[in-house]
């Protein structure tokens, strides 16, 4: 890679990324930007694997409710 190729270091690796490589993630809440990363395609990958996963509900059974009296279970 040239150094006109090489741009900043990837967010999570630190290894130098070029910008036609480079995927940049945009957290906003309510239109206003709260985090934003840069990554290179193997970090990105990695960040969409682990937000699939994170992003899974949870099945933890029935949930069961006691309201005092009795035990309600919900399926």
């Amino acid at each position: 890679m040239t150094d006109a190729e090489e741009s900043d270091p990837c967010d999570d690796c630190r290894n130098p990324v070029s910008d036609a490589l480079a995927r940049t993630i945009r957290l906003t809440v309510d239109r206003s930007q709260i985090d934003s990363q840069r990554l290179c395609p193997e970090c990105f990958a990695d960040w969409i694997d682990r937000y699939e996963d994170e992003m899974q509900p949870v099945d933890d059974g029935p949930e069961v409710i006691d309201d005092g009296e009795s035990e309600i279970i919900v399926d």
